[in-house]
């Protein structure tokens, strides 16, 4: 894939594990795009000495020997104009806003899908790559996204506001396809030929997401040598996607209801407005209505933000939706990775339909992912019998509460039944959010939208077990 051939830009990738390079080069080529890949900082760099010269270097934070940081570090030194966008795996905040003042053009979180890419080009390069792959949608898959009574009541919604310009506020636990419902009021909107825009905002602190936002001028801070294009500069004419808005701070919140107001704003270090005109979606997991009672989000944002309100159930309550799910997954990840396509087993069809899928529509599609990848069914069948354990072991408590209920009818008071069921109600989530945090309590917290002293005291009043 190192020729240059008929496509457009070519872009060096640099990272140390081979998977990751081939994923990435495929992914450039459907983009229209011809790619060099390198396994080191230290063969970028003599590849670069040597005369080459890619449109764009896309270079991996973490590697062994050399780090990202210090080949960006010698890349400015033999060109101070290359283009580098760094990979990073969300959460190494620290590390990327080192990497901005050492000068790197952009960042994308690792992993990332073709159409995260192609927004990132499109951003850099000004290229056409994300305009050409739109919403990431295709009217097949967008036909297929709605065919259950939950979904259709929702794509009934999109109908309805396509023809506006109204924002839109998706709501749902993680993995539910939030974004799948912003990408589809786009590619339904009049806005469909523009850009679709995704900013993350819990990966991100609080300076660094502001500048990814608005953008800034040369001279703004330490590393700004140039004026940089902020992403709702990008999405104009367009939509811009607002992912986990409840992470955002109260001074961008102020910043993002003067764009809402009024379609103008400044670049950090500017004095210019800038005006947009853009299309806002927003969506997150966490309580906003509690927030703002809390007063951690604000009151005028909120209202600013909720015109239209979408609301996801669970997978679990969409339980229709995984045999066409499973097809649909199995179906474009061997093609992808160019694997046979898999026969499942009639019992892991019926694990599928009896599990509980605390991480959603997510969790499902990784499954089968690892399925299509490993060629063998065995350690999901594994993993749904030991989790599906606990879950059963939990529907089985819940219903001996009930069934005590039933035989002690008039015996027990109606505030300690309400009681007893809250108690349990509240430990299956605490229970379920552990599960999706890996036993980080600080993060479940967060999910649950609580304190993490309350958190504590329900674990306690809960009896919890933390592993």
């Amino acid at each position: 894939m190192t020729d240059r051939a008929s496509q457009g830009s070519r872009v060096l990738i640099v990272d140390d594990t081979e998977g990751v390079r081939l994923y990435v080069a495929n992914c450039l080529s459907a983009l229209g795009y011809s790619s060099s890949l390198m396994g080191s900082g230290q063969a970028a760099l003599e590849s670069l000495r040597s005369g080459e010269r890619p449109d764009l270097v896309l270079l991996d934070i973490m590697m062994p020997e050399m780090d990202g940081l210090e080949t960006l570090r010698r890349i400015r030194e033999i060109d101070p104009d290359l283009p580098v966008v760094m990979v990073s795996v969300v959460g190494r905040a620290p590390t990327i806003v080192e990497a901005m003042n050492l000068g790197a053009s952009d960042f994308i979180n690792k992993p990332f899908e073709q159409e995260e890419l192609a927004e990132m080009l499109l951003r850099v390069l000004g290229d056409e790559a994300g305009r050409r792959v739109g919403s990431g949608l295709t009217a097949d898959d967008d036909a297929h996204a709605w065919t259950s009574p939950a979904m259709s009541k929702i794509g009934e919604v999109l109908n309805q506001i396509s023809d506006t310009n109204v924002t839109a506020l998706i709501q749902g636990e993680s993995g539910v396809g939030k974004e799948i419902v912003a990408r589809a009021i786009h590619q339904r909107s009049t806005r469909a030929d523009g850009p679709f825009v995704k900013v993350n905002c819990a990966a991100l602190p609080e300076d660094l997401l502001e500048s990814e936002l608005f953008g800034y001028e040369k001279g703004a801070f330490t590393g700004a040598s140039g004026r940089k294009i902020g992403k709702f500069e990008v999405a104009c004419s367009g939509t811009i996607f607002l992912d986990e808005i409840g992470e955002m701070s109260p001074a961008l919140q102020a910043k993002l209801l003067q764009v809402l107001q009024d379609s103008q704003f400044t670049r950090l270090g500017g004095n210019r407005e800038v005006t947009v005109d853009i299309r806002v979606v927003c969506a997150t997991h966490r309580p906003l209505l509690s927030m703002v009672a809390d007063k951690s989000f604000r009151e005028d944002l909120y209202f600013r933000l909720n015109v239209v309100n979408i609301q996801i159930p669970p997978l679990r309550h969409r339980r229709d939706e995984i045999p066409e799910l499973v097809e649909r997954f199995l179906a474009r990840y061997s093609a992808e990775y160019g694997r046979p396509l898999p026969t499942l087993s009639e019992d892991l069809k019926e694990s599928f339909q009896s599990y509980g899928f605390p991480g959603n529509v997510r969790e499902l599609e990784n499954m089968v992912k690892r399925i299509v990848v490993l060629g063998s069914q065995a350690s999901i069948m594994t993993e749904l019998a030991s989790t599906g354990g606990a879950h059963s072991a939990k529907a089985e408590g819940f219903n001996q509460l009930l069934s005590e209920i039933e035989d002690t009818a008039g015996d027990i008071p109606l505030r300690e039944v309400g009681k007893r069921v809250a108690l349990e109600v509240e430990r299956e989530a605490i229970e379920v959010a552990l599960e999706q945090t890996g036993s980080n309590r600080k993060k479940a917290a967060l999910l649950l939208g609580v304190s993490y002293k309350t958190l504590l005291q329900k674990i306690r009043d809960c009896q919890v077990e933390v592993r």
